[in-house]
C-alpha cells in the first residue's frame, strides 16, 4: 500500500486518475494550486489506485492524504516515453531512454510540427534573424564578392568546440522606429538591429564578437544596437575577454524616432571601448565602407585589419558634403592604400577570409606559450647580415630566423618603414620584435618609425608579452626637414614607452649599433635589458663611424691634400675606428654582455626568456591608438 500526501497546503483543482487506474512512476495524480500556481503531484512508484479522500475544490492542508494505490511488482511503460522521478532510485528513470547526452544547439530552426506553441512561436521568431529569412539580401552580399556578418562571425569562432561556438546576444531586437514602420517590418528587414553580437570561442578562450551587419541599414549605428554593444563592452570589461569588431558601416543613424532625444551625444559606446585599452586585446576589421562613428570605434582597437577595398573615414560623402568640403564617391574617401601608408591599418589584406585568419592568428598570441612548435634552421642566420658591411640586407629575414616556423605576424608593414614590428612565438612563447629596416634611410629612425616603435612596445607592455629587439641602426634620423617632422618630440617617445615597460626585454646588435638611436633600440642604454648581446658583425660608436672620423679628424685630414692621400687617410682612420668599435672589443669593455655566433641567437633568447618574468602592473597600461 502506497500512500500519497499533499506537500503543501493548497486547494485541489483537478483529478487526473481515478480509483481503479493503474499508474507508473511518473505518472501526474493530481493538480494543487496555491498562491496563484499549479503544483503536480505524481506517482512515487506503479500501482493501482484505490480511493481518493478529497474532491475538486477542497483545500487540503500539507501532509493530508490525497490518494492509496496498491503496489504493483511491474508496470511497462512505452519506449517513447519520459518521465521525471523525484526520488526514484533508477537513473536511466531519471533521464528516460537512454541515449547519448547531446548538447543544445543555439542555431535556431525552422519551428518543429509538434513544438509547444511557446517554442513555436520562439522558433517562428528567430527564423528572421537568419541569413535564409533574406536571400535577396544575402544574394546582393555575395555579388559584390563579400560575406555577410554572420557568415564572417562563423568562420572566426572555433569550427569544433565541447560548447557552443557562439552565444548570440541581443538576436531579438528591431531598430527603434516602432512609430515609422510596422512591427512585422522591423522584424522582417532590421534583425538584431543591424549588429551580431554575443560571444564565441576562438582558440578555445571565450571572446566578445560584435559585428555589424551592412545588408541592414547599412550598418549604421542605431540606439538598439548602441545599447547591444554597451552590454557586450561592459562584459568584456568585467571578464577580461578579448574584443573582435567587424566594423563595416556608415555611421549613426538618423531614422532611429523612437527614442526622445536631441542629438545622442550622451551615448556612452565609444568610452566604453576606450575603457578597454590595455586591458584585453581588441581587433577591429574593415571591410568595404567603415565612416563616422564605425571608424572611430575601428580607430579604438589595438590592431586594425583591413581588405584592399575597404575605405575606412572620419565621414562619409554626405558629412564631407555636408560641411561644404566638396563632393566625393565613397571611394575615394581613407581608401586602403591612404590608410595603410599612414598608420590606420595594422594588416593589408586581400579579403574577409584573410582577415578573419589575420584575427585569429593575432589572438592566437595572447593565449600562453604552445605546445608544439618547429624552430627555423638556425645556422641559416650566420648569413643574414653580408660581409661588406655597407650592403643593404633584409633584417626581417632575422626575423623567420629566430620565430617558430610560421609563427610570424607582420604589423603595420606600410607605415613606419625604418623599423619593422611584429608578433612571434620562440620556443612556443610569445614575443614582440622589433628591428631596424636598413634598407629605408639606412636603418636610421625618423618620427613614423619611432612612433611605430614606441606603440609596439606599449602593445606588448600591456598584454604581458616580453619584448626582442634586432638593432642596426645609424642612429635618430638628422637635418631640417627631418626637425620640422617634430623628430626631437616623436623620438623620445621610444625612450618613455621603454621606461614604463614591465616585461623582459633583450636586444641583440645584428650589424651598426650607432648613438642615441642604438640607445633607443635597447631600452633606453644598452645595459637596460635584461640582455645585450651582438653579432660578430656589430660595430658601435657614439655616432656613425664615418661622421665621427669627419669630425673628429678633421684638422688632420684638412692637413693632407684633397685626393688620394687623403682619402687613404680618411680610410685608414676608418678602419681603427671601425677596429675600435668591433663587436668583441664592446664585449671585452664590457659594454655589452657577450658576443654570440649567429646561429645559437635562438638559444641565448630562450635563455633570457626563461630567466626574465613579466612584473605585475601597477595600474592602467594605456596604448595610443597611434
Amino acid at each position: 500500500m502506497v500512500e500519497i500526501r499533499a506537500p503543501l497546503q493548497a486547494q485541489l483543482v483537478q483529478w487526473l486518475v481515478q480509483p481503479g487506474d493503474t499508474v507508473a512512476a511518473g505518472d501526474v495524480l493530481l493538480i494543487l494550486e496555491a498562491m496563484k500556481m499549479e503544483h503536480e503531484v505524481r506517482a512515487t512508484q506503479p500501482g493501482k489506485v484505490l480511493s481518493h479522500y478529497f474532491a475538486a475544490g477542497e483545500m487540503v492542508q500539507q501532509n493530508d492524504l490525497l490518494l492509496k494505490t496498491e503496489l504493483l511488482p511491474h508496470y511497462p511503460r512505452p519506449e517513447t516515453a519520459k518521465r521525471l522521478v523525484i526520488d526514484g532510485d533508477s537513473e536511466e528513470a531519471k533521464v528516460g531512454p537512454k541515449h547519448a547526452a547531446v548538447a543544445p544547439s543555439t542555431t535556431a530552426t525552422a519551428p518543429t510540427p509538434d513544438a509547444r506553441p511557446d517554442l513555436a512561436r520562439l522558433q517562428q521568431r528567430l527564423v528572421y534573424t537568419h541569413d535564409a529569412a533574406r536571400p535577396e539580401a544575402v544574394a546582393k552580399r555575395h555579388a559584390q564578392g563579400l560575406r555577410t556578418a554572420r557568415e564572417n562571425v562563423a568562420d572566426l569562432c572555433d569550427p569544433d568546440s565541447d560548447i557552443s561556438s557562439f552565444m548570440e546576444y541581443g538576436a531579438l531586437a528591431v531598430a527603434a522606429q516602432r512609430s515609422r514602420r510596422t512591427e512585422q517590418d522591423l522584424i522582417q528587414n532590421t534583425p538584431a538591429d543591424g549588429m551580431v553580437t554575443g560571444i564565441g570561442q576562438v582558440h578555445g578562450r571565450s571572446t566578445v564578437v560584435m559585428a555589424y551587419d551592412a545588408t541592414v541599414l547599412a550598418g549604421t549605428q542605431g540606439m538598439r544596437n548602441h545599447q547591444k554593444t554597451d552590454r557586450m563592452l561592459g562584459l568584456a570589461l568585467q571578464n577580461k575577454l578579448p574584443m573582435v569588431l567587424f566594423a563595416e558601416g556608415g555611421g549613426g543613424r538618423p531614422g532611429d524616432v523612437d527614442m526622445p532625444i536631441v542629438a545622442g551625444l550622451h551615448v556612452g559606446t565609444f568610452a566604453s571601448l576606450a575603457r578597454l585599452n590595455g586591458q584585453v586585446p581588441l581587433v577591429g576589421i574593415a571591410v568595404g565602407r567603415c565612416f563616422a562613428g564605425n571608424a572611430a570605434l575601428l580607430g579604438c582597437c589595438d590592431v586594425v585589419i583591413a581588405t584592399r577595398t575597404s575605405n575606412i573615414g572620419m565621414g562619409g560623402p554626405a558629412m564631407v558634403e555636408g560641411g561644404g568640403l566638396g563632393v566625393f564617391k565613397p571611394e575615394a574617401i581613407g581608401p586602403s592604400g591612404v590608410q595603410h601608408a599612414n598608420g590606420v591599418i595594422d594588416i593589408l589584406v586581400d579579403d574577409e577570409a584573410q582577415a578573419v585568419a589575420a584575427a585569429r592568428h593575432y589572438l592566437s598570441f595572447f593565449n600562453g606559450p604552445a605546445t608544439e612548435f618547429t624552430a627555423p634552421p638556425a645556422h641559416a642566420l650566420r648569413d643574414v647580415v653580408p660581409e661588406n658591411r655597407l650592403r643593404v640586407y633584409d633584417t626581417r629575414l632575422a626575423m623567420e630566423g629566430i620565430a617558430d616556423v610560421g609563427s610570424l605576424l607582420i604589423l603595420r608593414s606600410g607605415f613606419g618603414l625604418g623599423i619593422h614590428t611584429a608578433l612571434a612565438r620562440i620556443g612556443g612563447r610569445p614575443v614582440g620584435l622589433l628591428a631596424n629596416n636598413p634598407a629605408h634611410l639606412g636603418g636610421a629612425i625618423d618620427a613614423d618609425a619611432a612612433d611605430k616603435a614606441a606603440r609596439f612596445m606599449q602593445l606588448c607592455n600591456a598584454h604581458g608579452l616580453p619584448l626582442i629587439s634586432l638593432v642596426d641602426t645609424p642612429g635618430f634620423m638628422v637635418g631640417p626637414d627631418t626637425e620640422a617632422t617634430a623628430q626631437v618630440r616623436h623620438v623620445s617617445r621610444m625612450f618613455i614607452a621603454a621606461a614604463h615597460l614591465r616585461v623582459p626585454f633583450l636586444s641583440v646588435v645584428l650589424r651598426k649599433g650607432y648613438g642615441l638611436g642604438a640607445m633607443a633600440m635597447t631600452a633606453g642604454g644598452f645595459h637596460a635589458p635584461l640582455s645585450t648581446v651582438a653579432w660578430p658583425t656589430g660595430e658601435f660608436g657614439a655616432m656613425g663611424l664615418e661622421g665621427a672620423v669627419r669630425l673628429g679628424f678633421k684638422k688632420e685630414l684638412e692637413a693632407v691634400a684633397e685626393g688620394p692621400a687623403r682619402q687613404a687617410l680618411f680610410d685608414q682612420l676608418l678602419a681603427k675606428q671601425y677596429d675600435n668599435g668591433s663587436a668583441v672589443q664592446m664585449a671585452t669593455m664590457l659594454e655589452i654582455d657577450a658576443v654570440i655566433d649567429p646561429a645559437d641567437t635562438r638559444n641565448w633568447l630562450l635563455q633570457g626568456l626563461a630567466a626574465g618574468r613579466v612584473m605585475p602592473s601597477s595600474g592602467m597600461l594605456a596604448i595610443d591608438t597611434w
